[in-house]
């Protein structure tokens, strides 16, 4: 009789290696670690590796511009990220659509 062969299983790990990440931003991976670590990118480390969900490509588009854009720096970054995220959470509540005010005649 042979010993039992073992099976292993083979999990590909979710989301996106820094450097597959920092090569669909344009940024370079070091900006990309300094951005996680000001809490402007969300990032889960793994061991010694940072992953990275499909969805921060836009926000790290969206830190670019306002980089190059606005030309601010990252504090100011922060705070504007906050508060166009408020924007967009106030404009999509359902309640606050209506205006309670009335244009003057």
């Amino acid at each position: 009789m042979s010993a039992p062969t073992r099976q292993y299983v083979i999990v590909r790990q979710a989301g996106v290696r820094l450097d597959e990440f920092s090569r669909r931003c344009g940024l370079h991976p070091s900006l990309v670690r300094r951005l996680v670590a000001l809490g402007l990118l969300d990032g889960a480390r793994e061991g010694t590796d940072l992953r990275f969900e499909p969805s921060a490509v836009a926000v790290a588009a969206r830190i670019q511009r306002l980089r190059s854009g606005l030309g601010l720096n990252y504090a100011a970054i922060g705070l504007v990220l906050d508060l166009l995220n408020r924007i967009e959470e106030l404009e999509a509540d359902p309640r606050r659509r209506t205006s309670r005010w009335t244009p003057a005649r």
